[in-house]
């Protein structure tokens, strides 16, 4: 049974997949723009839907702190760029497999 944990890298905009210590997937991010950060912090899923509809592309999964998430793009361009309200965008296909793999109750570390 994996031990996943998520971390966040908002200094090069990858999301990290590691289970225990060891980086098992790393995907591209689009990050929150100068008035709207993405928060730093530790957080963890606490709730999954597919097809949240809007600007949330194919899947978001909630995290711990009100209003931020992880989440798909209906704008694959954003990725890789600071321009969220503060939540973390990923391709489709890539939020789709991480939300495959990482049960409700992940840890999430958003850092610098």
């Amino acid at each position: 049974m994996p031990n996943y944990r998520i971390i966040v890298d908002l200094s090069d905009r990858h999301l990290y997949l590691l289970d225990g210590d060891t980086v098992v997937r790393a995907f591209p991010i689009g990050i929150g723009k100068m008035l709207t950060k993405t928060p730093t912090g530790e957080y963890t899923i606490i709730n999954k839907q597919a097809q949240p509809g809007g600007p949330y592309g194919a899947f978001w999964m909630g995290l711990s702190r009100p209003h931020y998430g992880i989440h798909g793009t209906d704008d694959p361009a954003s990725i890789g760029r600071e321009v969220s309200h503060g939540c973390i965008r990923m391709y489709n296909e890539d939020v789709l497999q991480l939300a495959a793999l990482v049960p409700i109750r992940t840890r999430v570390t958003i850092r610098l």
